[in-house]
């Protein structure tokens, strides 16, 4: 048998259990493009239209297109991956950008080939149907859901049949704002806390039997304003999983604020009503819909396991040789999963950025080196590949280094989260995208993802304070803005510290406004600040929550005494000695602030 008779066999061992496509949707939109270019479908009600079907427009112009993929639950199949690099090759720009919500993004689309993507998307049983717009959106799993070893079950299975009810469900078409549902493994992963809907799966024994519910949270979200849920009660039994999402999903789509676009999200009506209001109005909502839906209305959760079976070797190395970075990268890249021998492996990209190549290359490696046939998407705009046996992770670094995708730091700070930035939205006013590259760029070469005291930090950049980049969660967070010297004007961030997004969870608490230019220079500041006063068994997100929550005792005992050490970094420099502090990252023409309409609440 020839490699090329394994790969096959390899592909067609494990498909998708679930097809989210219709094709006539494809159809459907290329007609309406035509009316709409025709002059008869009017502007604002063709947004709307092309938001449900998951294309987003593109920064200060009408006639291209950003795709949302939705890869629910995070997984994505080989076919998949080479689906996407064919649809990015033939009508994007030769690359794609996962998102912080389990999307993969397609951007600078012609409008008529929007269409195009949609029907290639149907071939492999994927779809961009309500990725955007106000709706419910993609429904998110943490990519270790399944293998970590601190879940009492798979939350996976619920993940899916949560996102395949609501699907073009009449009910979460025209809500007042988008909705999400994150669901996790446990209480360290899956952001939980920070969404309108988050669930952790638990186990609850009734004289001596088991019982799976979730742990409900509850009006959390990410924004220019935001906030963390608050827990519904301690156990909702699974059978109630539904009953919950849609009396919280009704409650919102009667008396959320459809007036004001600002506030129209959940987490403003919980807050304005207050917490304890607004729970006892979810019981007794969720009262009527158990004793009034119909008994067809239920969840279809798919407990058939997972084929787990370690592919036929297709590649003709041994493997016997650690190749050079392979110790480096094994150490920030990889997690030992619950299942013995195997690990998960993360796949560092740049800000989320893959290219058409290296797409079709995931697509190959996940059919030589996953035991479960195929990859996750998560929360940190990068993929994870699961069920690795230990003894192929040479060969599998060995390939990833072939094709550019072998970078270590996948699980410290030393891999910014960037969200797109100036390179597409409306909104930016920020190169934040290419900000966080340079970051990464310039971390790696310091060899800091090899730092144990850095490991568990993170650093998050938005454009703009819509946190898109979550930089609220954040131990280090950007968001960016303008400023000024005179009549020139520069890119600049304010920097918050202390967020996290755990069991701890928290806001980050707002320092000081950095020149977009001296970003770098702040963070490695902080760090040196960390090894002067930290304590033996510090991490630096241990120590900057000890500084923002009032309980550190060295010389560094607040924001301010951080503060007044970084001010003299951030003082800006007359423009004939330094004019490129003018200029945004990526970027040779004179900063400003200029922005177009935003999509989010169209």
């Amino acid at each position: 048998m020839t490699i090329s008779d394994l790969k096959q066999s390899a592909s067609d061992s494990v498909k998708p259990k679930i097809n989210w496509a219709r094709i006539e949707e494809a159809d459907n939109f290329a007609k309406t493009v035509k009316l709409f270019r025709q002059g008869k479908y009017d502007e604002d009600s063709f947004r709307r239209f092309r938001l449900q079907h998951g294309a987003y427009g593109t920064r200060m112009t009408g006639d291209y297109a950003m795709v949302r993929i939705k890869l629910p639950a995070g997984e994505i199949y080989p076919n998949q991956f080479e689906k996407i690099s064919q649809l990015s090759e033939q009508y994007s720009i030769g690359s794609a950008h996962f998102s912080t919500r389990e999307n993969i993004q397609l951007h600078w689309v012609i409008l008529e080939d929007v269409s195009e993507i949609f029907r290639g998307l149907a071939e492999v049983g994927l779809t961009s149907r309500e990725a955007c717009g106000n709706s419910v959106r993609n429904v998110m799993c943490s990519p270790l859901s399944g293998v970590c070893p601190d879940e009492e079950f798979d939350s996976t299975p619920y993940a899916l049949a949560t996102a395949r009810f609501f699907l073009r469900n009449p009910m979460a078409q025209n809500l007042p704002r988008k909705f999400k549902f994150n669901f996790t493994c446990c209480e360290k992963h899956g952001m939980v806390r920070m969404v309108d809907v988050g669930l952790i799966p638990q186990i609850r024994k009734i004289d001596g039997a088991s019982q799976r519910g979730f742990k409900i949270f509850l009006g959390g979200g990410l924004g220019n304003k935001s906030y963390v849920g608050h827990q519904l009660e301690e156990f909702t039994p699974e059978e109630d999983l539904l009953y919950t999402s849609i009396a919280v999903m009704r409650i919102f789509d009667r008396l959320g604020d459809r007036k004001n676009l600002a506030r129209n999200r959940m987490r403003y009506l919980v807050n304005d009503m207050g917490w304890e209001k607004f729970q006892n109005l979810v019981f007794k909502e969720r009262a009527i819909v158990r004793a009034t839906q119909s008994v067809i209305t239920q969840l279809e959760v798919d407990h058939t396991p997972n084929v787990i079976k370690r592919p036929i070797r297709i590649s003709d190395e041994s493997g016997a040789s650690f190749p050079d970075g392979f110790a480096r990268w094994l150490k920030t890249n990889t997690v030992k999963q619950s299942q013995n021998d195997y690990r998960s492996a993360f796949i560092t990209l740049e800000a989320g950025d893959i290219t058409a190549s290296q797409l079709n290359a995931l697509a190959d490696i996940v059919r030589e080196f996953s035991s479960e046939g195929k990859a996750r998407g998560g929360f940190v705009q990068n993929v994870a590949l699961r069920y690795v046996h230990e003894d192929d992770l040479p060969r599998l670094y060995s390939k990833l280094l072939q094709v550019g995708l072998a970078k270590s730091g996948a699980l410290t700070m030393t891999a910014p989260i960037g969200c797109s930035g100036t390179t597409s939205c409306n909104l930016a006013l920020t190169n934040s995208h290419r900000l966080a590259k340079e970051i990464q760029r310039k971390f790696l070469e310091l060899k800091l993802d090899e730092d144990d005291d850095l490991s568990d930090s993170s650093i998050k950049i938005s454009g703009c304070p819509n946190s898109c980049g979550q930089h609220g969660i954040a131990t280090i967070g950007f968001f960016g803005g303008g400023g000024r010297v005179g009549k020139d004007m520069y890119p600049n961030y304010q920097m918050s510290l202390g967020g996290r997004s755990d069991g701890d969870t928290m806001l980050g608490q707002t320092c000081l406004r950095i020149p977009a230019k001296r970003v770098i220079p702040v963070i490695l500041k902080i760090i040196e600040l960390f090894k002067q006063n930290k304590q033996s068994d510090d991490t630096l997100k241990s120590w900057i929550h000890r500084i923002v929550n009032g309980n550190e005792d060295s010389e560094i005992k607040s924001i301010n005494d951080i503060k007044k050490i970084l001010e003299p970094l951030i003082v800006p420099p007359a423009k004939e000695s330094d004019p490129d502090f003018y200029l945004d990252y990526g970027s040779d023409t004179s900063y400003h602030t200029k922005t177009g309409k935003g999509e989010c609440a169209a």
